[in-house]
């Protein structure tokens, strides 16, 4: 057996598949084989082609050169074209300021019941700008407004049209109406709506109000009419106050505006723009004296006597004796300062601080007073009256002729006698000069020829002259109420003095002022002085009682029933205010009650009665007594029960 093997024989296996994409390699250097005619050629996948971005970029490039385009065609149109257009258009949206009024104060009586308060209001305004044609684009957008407005407002439609096209064409704002009520400016604002909402759907018909606003405000109301008109005064249309204590004290009244801005845009709030605000501080209210009963009663007396009279005018004054304060203050004529339309422009005001007339025998009391102070003469001191007296270049006489009377010194005050007083008087110096020092001193003590202190408007604080100033007629007729001047706060405030035991206290008109955080603060307290002593002022009051009460009296007809009443009459001569010369009367009377225990004084004054009597016990007596009467009653003040002192009035020769 041979060692050399056999050559191994290769068996041939199972063929392979072939791979659809398999590729027979060719040898080196050998050349591809073709296919066969026949076969197909394999398939083989392509690499992914990106396509050009040429024309992509160009696309883009040509929109934004259109967009850019179109920005600058529109800039150039606002910016050059329609410049103006747009200006006028963007000044339409702004800010725009506004005063917020300040709610003005209550006036209140002493019990806090409301004489004078406001209500809500607004005053119409408009922006003229919004009626010029570029804007509503009509011509006649001014008379179109006005037609509308004219019946709401109640004006004439060519004074709106002037305010809705003033001649400076820049002015922004006009007031068209003040202080109209909440349905008013309702009625204008729903009016206004319905135009907006047909301008939206009809470009061709314009909302001709669109420039028509309104600022809310307060009016001044007076709930009682012209109930203390006098003592309140009146706030016109425009918020000014116009006398009284509306003027007086309109500082603490009035509070101080706040003020807010913001954003409109043709006529309209724009609420998403912000604002600001400064908030109105409201003002304070003040509370009087007055007793709005008491007040009533005072006004219908004295109006019912004055027209029962035929009287030009007439005052009564009701004031606390101790105190000072001043319970009411009526005057007739009056006014309703809720109405100034057909107010007689002599009734406005406060005729009984503002008019001074000479007195009368009402001063009578002054001139006793320094009599007794001075110790010259007791109320039983004997006074014989003759019918004539010869004095200076003067022959006086009383009211009436009489035969020569017997009177004491308190019969002379009781009847009135001008005589009387002059003789008395005349003793209160070694010479006349000295008597009229002595007088003049007396009565600047009782308030005479100065202001009364309430420090209200346009208040007259009266004359009197200095004695060495006195005319010879003077001397002797300023004892009795002649030749000075007075007003009838003075002279209620000269009773008040001997009823408070000789003490005067200045007269007080307010009670205090409350605050808006509802702090009250009460007024000064009122100043005081001593004019006569104790013993002197209460037997002045018994003289005053033997006015009313003895039958001999002037007063007889001030009587009230279960009262002890002190008073004195008063008829003067009277200057016309018109001619500066003597013409008619001044009628008054004056007292307090209880007499005993005082407690209320009263004056009334009725000037130039041209209808019956016109003496002052006759007409102003029964005045005195109504409201006398009513206020013992409303003050809840009883009669003390005490007997009258009964002084002579006379005696036996």
């Amino acid at each position: 057996m041979s060692d050399r093997q056999p050559p191994r024989r290769r068996v041939p296996g199972p063929a392979r598949p072939a791979r659809p994409d398999a590729r027979r390699r060719p040898a080196p250097g050998a050349r591809p084989a073709r296919p066969r005619p026949g076969q197909g050629r394999p398939a083989v996948s392509k690499p992914l082609r990106l396509g050009s971005p040429r024309p992509r970029l160009r696309l883009v490039g040509l929109a934004l050169t259109l967009v850019l385009a179109a920005f600058v065609v529109r800039l150039f149109q606002v910016q050059a074209v329609d410049a103006s257009t747009y200006a006028a258009k963007a000044e339409q949206n702004r800010y725009v300021g506004q005063v917020l009024a300040a709610d003005r104060g209550e006036i209140t009586d002493r019990s806090g019941v409301a004489l004078a308060t406001s209500e809500d209001a607004y005053d119409i305004t408009a922006d003229p700008t919004m009626f010029a044609p570029g804007m509503l684009k009509i011509a006649d957008g001014p008379e179109q407004a006005a037609a509308l407005l004219a019946p709401i407002l109640g004006q004439e439609q060519e004074d709106l049209v002037k305010k809705l096209r003033p001649k400076n064409t820049a002015l922004r704002y006009v007031k068209l109406a003040s202080r109209r009520t909440p349905q008013v400016w309702k009625q204008i604002k729903d009016l206004k709506s319905a135009l907006a909402e047909k301008a939206e759907t009809d470009k061709s018909s314009p909302n001709v109000l669109a420039g028509v606003f309104s600022v809310a405000t307060s009016k001044r109301v007076y709930p009682g009419g012209d109930l203390a008109a006098g003592i309140l005064g009146w706030v016109n249309s425009e918020g000014k106050p116009g006398g009284g204590i509306e003027l007086q004290l309109n500082k603490q009244l009035a509070g101080k505006d706040g003020k807010i801005r913001y954003a409109q845009s043709g006529g309209r709030l724009v609420p998403t723009a912000g604002s600001t605000e400064t908030p109105a501080v409201p003002g304070s209210d003040v509370e009087l004296t007055i007793d709005r009963d008491i007040q009533w009663a005072a006004q219908n007396a004295i109006s019912e006597q004055v027209k029962e009279s035929a009287a030009d005018r007439g005052y009564v004054i009701v004031q606390d004796t101790r105190t000072g304060q001043v319970l009411a203050m009526a005057n007739s004529p009056g006014f309703d300062p809720n109405d100034l339309s057909d107010a007689d422009p002599a009734a406005l005001g406060n005729a009984a601080v503002q008019d001074a007339f000479e007195p009368g025998s009402t001063a009578k009391v002054m001139s006793m007073a320094a009599v007794l102070q001075q110790k010259v003469a007791t109320p039983g001191t004997h006074v014989v009256v003759p019918n004539r007296l010869h004095r200076g270049d003067r022959l006086f006489k009383d009211d009436i002729d009489h035969p020569t009377w017997y009177l004491t010194l308190n019969g002379v005050l009781a009847k009135s006698s001008n005589i009387g007083t002059i003789l008395a008087t005349g003793q209160l110096g070694k010479t006349q000069a000295q008597a009229n020092q002595v007088l003049y001193d007396y009565l600047r003590r009782f308030g005479l020829g100065s202001y009364t202190g309430l420090g209200f408007p346009g208040e007259t604080k009266g004359i009197l002259a200095p004695p060495g100033k006195w005319s010879t007629s003077q001397q002797y007729t300023i004892p009795f109420g002649q030749g000075v001047s007075i007003n009838a706060m003075q002279a209620a405030s000269v009773y008040s003095t001997i009823a408070n035991g000789g003490v005067r206290v200045q007269p007080t008109l307010v009670s205090g002022t409350r605050g808006p955080d509802g702090q009250f603060t009460p007024a000064p307290k009122p100043e005081k002085s001593r004019v006569v002593s104790e013993a002197t002022a209460k037997t002045l009051a018994h003289m005053l009682e033997s006015v009313v009460d003895d039958e001999e009296g002037t007063g007889t007809k001030a009587r009230i029933p279960g009262y002890r009443v002190a008073g004195k009459t008063g008829t003067a001569n009277r200057v016309d205010p018109a001619t500066g010369k003597y013409h008619g009367y001044t009628s008054s009377f004056a007292g307090f009650a209880p007499a005993d225990k005082p407690r209320i004084t009263v004056y009334c004054a009725i000037q130039n009665a041209t209808r019956g009597s016109y003496f002052g016990g006759q007409i102003c007596g029964p005045v005195y007594k109504k409201v006398m009467e009513f206020a013992l009653k409303s003050l809840q003040v009883p009669p003390t029960g005490a007997k009258a002192a009964k002084l002579p009035v006379s005696f036996k020769q």
